[in-house]
């Protein structure tokens, strides 16, 4: 699908002002999914160099910027500058939502406190993320992602036992934290509209990623069981693991006994449904790499695209290991628009990820594409906001304050 932006929607959060601070991906997440729900996000960069991930991509892309900067209006501005910090002050007095993502203190340190801005906007919502959060021993540290994804439990469990800890292929803490940062805004919102009141949202990197790991925590607690790395599958759930065919690999996932009965049924097997030693859960997780092996050597002599048309036409949850090539290609994306193209002046016809979740009433959209350039809309929201002539915002240029 091509998005313009007469067809775009203003979404949910149409007419919430939102001011982004900070860098890398968290903050900068945070205030793209807002962006995307219809808030006016405006960006504060360094006038230096912007934001680093401005030269995030492979090769001669530079394309993670396009994702992060989309839906959003960018402006320079040194907080390092008494001067800086003063403009920044007006322009959240009259904002809804500050998202910031420095180490605790740097805001504090720039008389930017939020117990300070809360005065100046009691209805003022700050998003706060960070490695540790803004409280505890560690609250000073420097964190980034991984780390997070290390003390939050993620990092151990990921990757093959007779290996090191492994890493996901994305910045998983970062997007976490931001998502979760995005969740305690929407709710404070809720409280601001039953109460008139603003408030601080707390979110750790860490905490973000702590609260994926499901049950292991008491796992360990209650039944003294610590979580390992167990490679493409969950230690005693099965059969649910990736099999080689052909032509390449299929995932399969048929651990409820009704499904693996269709399972075995599909493989010509039914009499695998009765078997004790894989009719039950329990029975299935003790016997699990037996069970995966009976399994490959069904699939192995198939095709990837049959066992999955075998797959559905069985009713058993299944599927292809995607890369960006398959999306781009596949009729259900395109069908429910996963991927929009839009209009871009440096790239051309440029794909991405469409908005997510889907609203049936005011869904959110793609209405303008990453600024190209930092300070690109300097003098639209300095002026619109603040009402700054040229002549003040060369004067500002001149001083390095933008």
């Amino acid at each position: 699908m091509r998005m313009t932006e007469a067809e775009a929607s203003p979404g949910p959060l149409a007419g919430l002002r939102v001011v982004e601070m900070g860098q890398l991906i968290a903050g900068p997440f945070c205030g793209q999914l807002l962006g995307d729900m219809g808030a006016d996000v405006v960006k504060i960069e360094a006038p230096s160099q912007g934001d680093p991930m401005r030269q995030w991509g492979q090769k001669d892309f530079p394309l993670f910027w396009e994702i992060l900067g989309r839906n959003k209006r960018t402006i320079s501005l040194d907080l390092r500058k008494p001067e800086g910090q003063d403009l920044a002050r007006r322009l959240i007095e009259d904002a809804d939502i500050l998202v910031e993502n420095f180490r605790p203190g740097t805001l504090e340190g720039w008389r930017l406190a939020p117990a300070d801005l809360l005065a100046l906007n009691p209805r003022l919502i700050v998003v706060r993320m960070s490695g540790y959060g803004q409280t505890g021993p560690y609250a000073g540290r420097a964190g980034f992602g991984g780390i997070g994804e290390a003390m939050g439990g993620w990092r151990h469990i990921v990757g093959d036992a007779d290996r090191a800890p492994s890493r996901m292929g994305v910045s998983i803490g970062d997007a976490l934290a931001a998502t979760y940062g995005c969740l305690g805004a929407l709710a404070a919102l809720q409280h601001r509209e039953r109460t008139g009141e603003g408030q601080v949202v707390d979110s750790s990197l860490y905490e973000a990623v702590l609260q994926v790991m499901e049950s292991l925590v008491p796992d360990y607690a209650l039944a003294g069981f610590i979580r390992e790395r167990s490679g493409s599958v969950l230690p005693g759930i099965a059969p649910s693991n990736v099999y080689r065919c052909r032509d390449g690999d299929s995932l399969i996932g048929a651990n409820q006994d009704t499904v693996f009965a269709r399972l075995a049924a599909a493989m010509g097997r039914p009499e695998l449904a009765g078997d004790p030693r894989y009719a039950t859960h329990e029975a299935r997780g003790a016997r699990q790499r037996e069970l995966d092996d009976l399994i490959e050597a069904w699939t192995r002599e198939r095709t990837v695209d049959e066992v999955e048309a075998a797959m559905i036409a069985a009713g058993v949850p299944a599927g292809k290991i995607y890369r960006a090539p398959e999306m781009l290609d596949d009729p259900h994306f395109k069908a429910r628009e996963a991927i929009v193209e839009i209009d871009h002046p440096r790239w051309g016809k440029l794909p991405m990820q469409n908005v997510m979740p889907k609203l049936s009433k005011t869904p959110g959209s793609i209405r303008r594409h990453a600024s190209q350039s930092v300070g690109q809309d300097n003098a639209e929201v300095y002026g619109e906001r603040l009402g700054l002539t040229a002549e003040a915002l060369e004067g500002l240029k001149a001083a390095g304050v933008i």
